[in-house]
C-alpha cells in the first residue's frame, strides 16, 4: 500500500450529528403514538431508493427480516432449493430454512473471492429458484458472471449485502444488480441504526409483496394467482428510522472512514511475519468492511482465536465462524463438502471494525498482531 492510498481514503471528521439526532428522537417520542405513523420509516425508504438508484427500497426490522421477506416476496417456500455459499454466515442461511426452502451450499474459488462456478453448476437441482450470494466482508464477486448463471440456469438472485453498502462491481452498487438486494441496519454496518434492515429492488410486484409481507399482509399484495399467506411484524421502528436517516446523510463519511480504517490496519501491518495483506479498499470497490488479511503461520485458525484472546475481535477467533457446510445445525441440509470455503475462512483474519474505533486502537491492534504473529512463528 502506497501512501497516496491511504491519503485518498482518510475521510472527513465523522462527528456533529449526535445531538440533532437525541433532539430528533425526544420530540419523536413524546408525539406517539402518531396516528399516521411511519413517518420517518417512509422518508427513509425513499431516500435509501434514490442514494441507490432503484426504485423501491423496503425497510424492515432486521438484516435477516430483509433476506426472508425478499425469499417470500418471490414465492420461494416449502419444496423450493436456494443455493447458498458455503462461505457465509448462518444468518444468511436462516432464512431459506425460516422460507420452508432448502439451502443448497456451494464452494467458493480458491481465493474466497467468488462462487465455484463449476460447483454451483453441478449443485443445481430441478428445484432451485435461486441463488443467494453472501458479499461476506464486503467483498463482492463478479456480478455479470454470476447474472450469466442465473440467466442459464433460470434461478433469480438474491443477494446478500448486509456486509457490504457502499461496495461496487462492474460499475454498479452491490445489492443492486439482482433482483433484489437485502441490507442490514444493525450496530457495527456502515450504515446502522441500532438494529433493522431494508431491500432494494426494481421491481414493483416484489416491492409490494414485500411491503405486505412485513406487515401481516396489510396492506393485501396484489393479486397473482396464488394462495394467501399469514404475514409478518417485520417493521422498522419509527425511532429507529430516524436514527437511519441521520446516519444516511453522512454516509459517504461513514464509508470513507471505513475504508480508511481497513486501510491504515493494512499500512501498519504490511512486512508483519505471517500476515499477508493481499488487498486494500482502495485498490478496487470494496468498501472495507473488515480488515483482510491471509494467515501463513502454522494453525492460523487457532492463531485467530489467540489474537481475540489478546484483545484483537475477529470473524474466527471472536464469533468462531466456520463454513455454512460445517455447521452441525446445517448438517441436515449439507449434500457434498465444500473445502475451498473452509480452508478460506480458517487462513482469514477479518479484525472486526466499528465506526467507533479511533486511530490509536487500530494502532494498537496492528501492535498486537505483530508481536503475537511474531511469538507464534517462533515458537510453534
Amino acid at each position: 500500500m502506497t501512501p497516496d492510498d491511504l491519503r485518498h481514503a482518510a475521510p472527513p471528521d465523522p462527528t456533529g450529528v449526535e445531538e440533532a439526532v437525541v433532539a430528533d428522537l425526544a420530540r419523536l417520542i413524546t408525539r406517539m403514538p402518531d396516528p399516521a405513523g411511519g413517518v420517518h420509516g417512509a422518508a427513509l425508504e425513499r431516500e435509501l431508493a434514490v442514494n441507490a438508484g432503484v426504485r423501491h427500497a423496503v425497510a424492515v426490522s432486521s438484516g435477516t427480516a430483509a433476506l426472508h421477506t425478499a425469499l417470500r416476496a418471490l414465492h420461494i417456500g416449502p419444496g423450493d432449493d436456494v443455493l447458498v455459499p458455503a462461505l457465509s454466515v448462518i444468518m444468511s442461511v436462516a432464512p431459506v430454512i425460516h422460507a420452508g426452502a432448502r439451502p443448497v451450499f456451494v464452494d467458493c474459488d480458491p481465493t474466497g473471492t467468488d462462487l465455484d462456478y463449476d460447483d454451483l453448476d453441478r449443485k443445481v437441482t430441478p428445484a432451485a429458484k435461486a441463488i443467494l450470494p453472501v458479499y461476506l466482508w464486503g467483498r463482492t464477486g463478479d456480478p455479470a458472471r454470476l447474472a450469466h448463471a442465473a440467466a442459464e440456469h433460470g434461478l433469480a438472485v438474491v443477494e446478500d449485502a448486509c456486509q457490504a453498502q457502499g461496495s461496487r462491481a462492474g460499475g454498479r452498487l452491490a445489492g443492486t444488480t439482482g433482483d433484489v438486494g437485502c441490507f442490514s441496519l444493525k450496530d457495527g454496518k456502515v450504515l446502522s441504526s441500532g438494529e433493522g434492515g431494508y431491500l432494494l429492488t426494481d421491481r414493483d410486484d416484489i416491492a409490494q409483496r414485500a411491503r405486505s409481507f412485513r406487515s401481516h399482509q396489510q396492506p393485501p399484495p396484489p393479486e397473482d394467482g396464488l394462495p394467501a399467506e399469514v404475514g409478518y411484524n417485520y417493521r422498522l421502528a419509527e425511532p429507529l428510522a430516524l436514527i437511519a436517516r441521520a446516519n444516511l446523510a453522512r454516509l459517504d463519511t461513514l464509508a470513507a472512514r471505513r475504508r480508511h480504517q481497513a486501510c491504515l490496519l493494512a499500512n501498519l501491518l504490511t512486512g508483519a511475519p505471517g500476515i499477508d495483506v493481499t488487498d486494500v479498499p482502495t485498490r478496487r470497490g470494496w468498501n472495507g468492511y473488515s480488515f483482510l488479511a491471509t494467515v501463513t503461520l502454522d494453525e492460523p485458525r487457532a492463531f485467530c482465536e489467540h489474537l481475540a484472546r489478546r484483545g484483537v475481535p475477529n470473524s474466527v477467533g471472536t464469533f468462531g465462524l466456520t463454513s455454512a457446510d460445517q455447521r452441525s445445525a446445517l448438517a441436515p441440509f449439507t449434500t457434498a463438502p465444500c473445502p475451498h470455503a473452509a480452508a478460506v475462512v480458517d487462513r482469514t483474519l477479518a479484525v472486526i471494525l466499528t465506526d467507533h474505533d479511533d486511530e490509536q486502537r487500530i494502532a494498537g491492534y496492528a501492535t498486537t498482531i505483530s508481536r503475537e504473529a511474531m511469538q507464534w512463528q517462533h515458537h510453534m
